[in-house]
Order: C-alpha cells, then structure tokens, then sequence
C-alpha cells in the first residue's frame, strides 16, 4: 500500500520546517483548511502534536505534524489507545511516534498545509 510521503518537497517547505521547529509547546497553530487554531502539546524535531477543543463532546480534536513526510493527520490506530485531553497519553503517544511503533496515519493524513 502506497503512503503519503512528501519528503522530496522539503526544498519547498524549508520555510515551513523552520517556522515548525522554531515552535514551542503551547503556542498556536493555525492549519489552512481549518478555521480555529491548535495547541502544541509536545514536540520533538520530527513530530508535533497538537490539539484543539471540541467543546459539545466535552472532548478535543488532535492532528499529528509529521515534519519528514510533510504531512499531518491522525495516528495510524484504528482504535485510538490515546486520550489526547491527558498529557501522559501524549507522552506516551510521542514516544511510540519516535521508536516507530505509530505513525500518522496513511489512509487520513494531508499535505502540511500551516499558515505562516
């Protein structure tokens, strides 16, 4: 099964790249097909996590930046062992992404599209 993969793009995305590893946890993130910004909840030099509240189910939205493959979306489970309201669930989350045992996922995950 092909993936999205955009890595061969990063010439192009180099401002892009930048912008995202000069991020800090906490600041806002604003994605071109979204309307409300995210939240950085952790970082390392090849994944963001990022959430943002969704407030009716009492619950929030999370998307995943991969900065390698230029993509971002959810995690690749199709029965999400996190909850991205809990911090060491995203700890937990992070660190399955770095020893490669989750991965933003193929099926659901777009292009990087961050707002500057």
């Amino acid at each position: 099964m092909a993936h999205k993969d955009f890595s061969q793009m990063k010439n192009d995305f180099k401002e892009i790249i930048e912008y995202c590893k000069g991020l800090k946890v906490g600041d806002k993130i604003k994605f071109k097909s979204e309307k409300q910004r995210y939240t950085i909840k952790l970082k390392s030099d090849r994944f963001l996590i990022c959430t943002k509240p969704f407030n009716i189910k009492k619950t929030c939205f999370y998307s995943i930046i991969d900065l390698e493959r230029l993509v971002r979306g959810t995690n690749d489970r199709v029965f999400n062992p996190y909850d991205y309201m809990k911090q060491e669930d995203i700890d937990k989350c992070l660190e399955d992404l770095e020893k490669g045992n989750v991965s933003v996922s193929h099926r659901n995950s777009v292009l990087l599209d961050i707002e500057i």
